[in-house]
């Protein structure tokens, strides 16, 4: 028998993320929307009193937001993994449907169904991924007799499948991109139909989504471990292995158009977003309007995407994707997506409306609030997708707690949608995306300004995120003339990695004597502390209070590069005229060269915001050091700095004996990961390239693969283990050491 967790919340949301752009619009959409429906001759319909969101994280409660300022009461679902969840602190009433693992919780539908059906929801909102493109799910909440606040099941399976729905784009005169798109699956034929559509093609589950069962193959030779790389993530995922076959443009764009559609059979789409900065073909930044484009081709692109929409009688928010060549500006049509896309706020900033309740409205059987020529396109707008996870290591996801967190100022221009605050954990069982901060701006200039500032303002420590990266994106002289492309990451990569190539990494003297001032400031205060505790017996209440042995010290830190480490030293003195002031010198650790003298340094921690204050030749700098096990990140002017402390003496002797280090040649995990397949045994030979075990983390699969040739020893775990970053997963019975793949 299925038993639910029933719990009624009533608290704030996360900080900031208030879409501040809902309040502008409300009263105008509730002004048009009556203007709407005395023109059609129509009597507006009450909007739902009870809605259920079939989803987590920060679209659960972007959501719930707009619900609540509507009036109407919300429920959310949540598994075991998310019992302390935002959107679960958010909702009027949450219910515990499952396990983590999505399957066994956020992908059952008779448990969604069964918790609307409790809780009295007269509507559910799918949000983005799980079940939201689902179109039994869809249909069953119809036969439930519960609205869904999205496009029919037959509009989904129309477009759900990426060969039927090039079909119906041809027959509407949507263009679409040279390839197959058949039935036969057969591994022989598709090769054979690779090689008349010529290399590079793109191979892409029919019924995919988010990167997930698509593979570029360059070469002829890598085409059936693509293909059957590609059909296995797609069966894992969305229960299909069939893949369609079609052309990879050289210097493509990814231009989307965002439409609507009511139940009266009123059209309109609200421009463009370009979101062609993407890594393993998953959007990192998007902005609207897409640069670059004449108005004539954004009035096409506009008719053609309405176009699409109408050829499946779609109701509803859905976004119809382009592939654009960035050299003849022709595009050609992707796919739709049939819900609301993780991008819609910036098409809200820059159009003034809320989706949201437009979703809201038209579910609730009233027309579009706006025609066509009421839309207009106001400033620029940018989003960035902050993820956990780390861009020098191949973008390989991170999980753990958000130790700090500092956020930008929400403003009528900026917006952040999330749904973790610092506390909370990210998990390995679903999507590594923290949150989404989103910029506004008169024009494209303004914005990237006022969106760059705010990257430095988002400061998060405990994990790795995407944040500096995309800063340095956003910095990059070809991304602010609007020259974006799919392949910018990896065109710029050397640019873009200030690593890359050998180089070493040296952070400027005055982050490291800032790194030093808040060590120092640190142990004097838990000094203090000591000496006051009363039941300290070396306490002492004396007012000529001195830290002695505070007054000359050296700190040591490294900075934290995988391929060159350096160590820095940072001497710290009382200065001989004021003993409130210091003097530091910072030096290499290696060579005991001085690379920098401050001179009478006051340094002290602002009570107000926990900010390091410091004066460093004559300049008051204001920043915020973190100390976090055992490392210190700065963040300053010159961005994020993470250096690591010395491991103490007492503590090297225990790490080696519970060989921390693991074993001599053996394969690591990359990142903390499930087993999803084991395809070696002990004794087995193998060689270099050989696929040696599968691992699957934050819904996407990895491939490991033998750096050299050799002989298995020992396989250490099983298909379906959880296993930490940095575990060996298999030994070799040589004892060469191989590096760890990635």
């Amino acid at each position: 028998m299925l038993q639910f967790q029933l719990v009624r919340l009533s608290t704030k949301a996360p900080i900031g993320t208030k879409p501040l752009a809902i309040l502008r619009s409300n009263h105008a959409t509730h002004f048009r929307l009556f203007h709407t429906a005395k023109r059609l001759n129509f009597d507006r319909k009450p909007l739902f009193e009870k809605i259920l969101i079939a989803n987590r994280g920060e679209i659960a409660l972007r959501v719930m937001r707009t619900a609540k300022d509507l009036g109407i009461k919300t429920v959310a679902v949540y598994s075991e993994a998310d019992v302390n969840a935002q959107h679960v602190k958010m909702a009027d009433e949450a219910f515990l449907i499952g396990p983590a693992p999505s399957a066994e919780s956020y992908l059952c539908i008779d448990k969604i169904i069964d918790a609307a059906k409790i809780t009295g929801a007269q509507a559910i909102h799918p949000g983005y991924g799980f079940l939201s493109e689902n179109a039994d799910f869809a249909d069953t909440v119809k036969a439930s007799n519960i609205e869904f606040i999205g496009p029919s099941g037959d509009a989904m399976r129309a477009m759900g499948s990426k060969s039927e729905s090039k079909y119906i784009m041809q027959d509407a005169g949507v263009p679409v991109v040279p390839g197959y798109h058949g039935e036969n699956q057969d591994p022989k034929f598709l090769k054979e139909q690779a090689a008349k559509i010529g290399y590079p093609v793109l191979i892409k589950a029919i019924k995919g989504g988010g990167g997930k069962g698509m593979r570029i193959v360059q070469h002829p030779d890598d085409f059936e471990e693509m293909l059957a790389s590609s059909k296995r993530e797609s069966l894992k995922h969305f229960a299909d292995d069939k893949v369609l076959v079609e052309k990879y443009l050289e210097r493509p764009r990814h231009v989307e158009v965002q439409v609507f559609a009511d139940k009266h059979g009123n059209y309109v789409h609200l421009f463009e977003r370009d979101c062609s900065v993407q890594r393993r073909h998953q959007k990192v930044i998007e902005e609207a309007p897409a640069p670059g484009l004449s108005q004539e081709l954004r009035m096409e692109l506009g008719a053609k995407a309405v176009a699409a929409a109408r050829a499946v009688n779609y109701v509803n928010a859905g976004t119809v994707e382009f592939i654009m060549d960035n050299v003849d500006k022709q595009f050609y049509f992707m796919e739709m997506n049939t819900r609301l896309q993780v991008e819609h706020p910036v098409t809200e900033m820059v159009t003034n409306t809320d989706l949201v309740r437009w979703q809201l409205e038209v579910a609730a059987g009233n027309p579009l609030p706006m025609r066509q020529e009421d839309l207009k396109l106001s400033g620029h707008a940018f989003e960035a997708r902050v993820y956990a996870e780390n861009p020098s290591n191949h973008f390989l996801p991170d999980t753990g707690p958000l130790f700090n967190v500092r956020t930008p100022t929400p403003s009528p221009n900026l917006r952040l949608e999330t749904g973790f605050i610092q506390g909370d954990d990210i998990s390995v069982y679903y999507d590594p995306m923290i949150s989404k901060l989103v910029v506004h701006g008169e024009d494209r200039q303004d914005a990237l300004r006022r969106f760059r500032r705010a990257l430095e303002q988002y400061q998060i420590v405990g994990l790795n995120t995407n944040i500096g990266f995309i800063k340095t994106v956003a910095e990059h002289p070809e991304f602010i003339k609007g020259e974006v492309e799919t392949g910018f990451i990896q065109q710029y990569e050397k640019d873009l990695f200030r690593t890359k190539g050998g180089g070493k990494f040296e952070p400027d003297p005055s982050t490291l004597a800032l790194a030093a001032s808040a060590l120092r400031l640190k142990e004097i205060e838990s000094v203090r502390k000591s000496l006051q505790d009363p039941y300290n017996p070396w306490a002492t209440r004396s007012d000529s209070f001195r830290i002695n042995n505070l007054n000359h010290k050296e700190y040591t830190v490294t900075t934290k590069e995988d391929d060159h480490p350096q160590p820095y030293k940072v001497v710290v003195s009382t200065h001989p005229e004021n003993d409130s002031l210091i003097d530091m010198d910072v030096m290499n650790g290696e060579t005991g060269e001085t690379l920098k003298s401050y001179k009478a340094v006051k340094t002290y921690i602002d009570q107000e915001d926990g900010l390091l204050v410091s004066s460093l030749d004559n300049k008051k700098l204001k920043s915020n050091v973190v100390l976090h096990n055992d490392e210190v990140v700065v963040f300053d002017e010159f961005g994020r700095t993470t250096l690591k402390l010395p491991t103490p003496k007492y503590l090297e002797g225990l790490r080696n004996s519970q060989g921390t280090a693991g074993a001599a040649g053996s394969i690591k995990t990359p990142m903390p990961c499930k087993i999803s397949q084991i395809l070696v045994q002990p004794g087995q030979h193998i060689k270099k390239g050989d696929t040696l075990i599968v691992l699957e983390a934050m819904k996407m699969e990895h491939v490991i693969k033998a750096p050299m040739a050799g002989k298995v020893d020992q396989v250490l775990y099983a298909v379906g283990d959880l296993v930490a970053e940095n575990k060996s997963l298999l030994t070799f019975a040589d004892k060469e050491e191989p590096k760890a793949p990635h």
